[in-house]
């Protein structure tokens, strides 16, 4: 019974073409109308693979952009008209190249930020040389002054904190 009631409910929907499989591409068109397809679907961002073009990408889904974007052209819209068209649908984000204006600024010009930013560092630590530990000695700094013994305490040990508490705990 199970068996006839799945054969019955799989030929209903391949008859009526709910089960049928997925159209391929439409057909191209003249070769100056597909050049154009072409090079919309590079600046268009596949909706499933996000780091491609609808160009590009194999999904299915965009070649159904592709597809809208081929039918939108043959319709005679302007590359413009298949761009807003596909804005208005999906946001600015379907776009490759994200329109330098407002927000979108931070995008383009942030790299350019941080390597100047990075280059002035550079720039900056070159200039002042290494710190004062990591130069080499010279023969007049050879001369060792006395080592404070182990019970004595300098200046800066006195003024560190840390130290204090370190020495209150070994003195309990």
């Amino acid at each position: 019974m199970t068996a006839a009631l799945l054969s019955l409910t799989l030929a209903f929907g391949l008859i009526t073409g709910q089960f049928a499989p997925q159209q391929g591409a439409s057909e191209p068109l003249a070769p100056e109308l597909e050049v154009r397809v072409q090079k919309l679907g590079k600046t268009l961002r596949c909706a499933v693979c996000q780091g491609l073009s609808v160009s590009d990408s194999p999904s299915s889904m965009a070649r159904a952009q592709l597809d809208m974007v081929r039918e939108l052209v043959s319709e005679g819209k302007s590359d413009q008209e298949v761009i807003d068209f596909f804005v208005s649908r999906y946001g600015e984000w379907v776009l490759l190249e994200p329109k330098a204006e407002g927000f979108n600024w931070f995008v383009w010009l942030g790299p350019v930020a941080l390597l100047m930013v990075g280059g002035f560092v550079i720039w900056r630590q070159v200039q002042q040389g290494p710190p004062a530990s990591q130069v080499p000695a010279t023969a007049a700094d050879t001369a060792t002054p006395s080592a404070p013994t182990p019970g004595t305490s300098t200046a800066a040990d006195d003024a560190d904190p840390y130290l204090q508490a370190v020495r209150r705990e070994l003195e309990r």
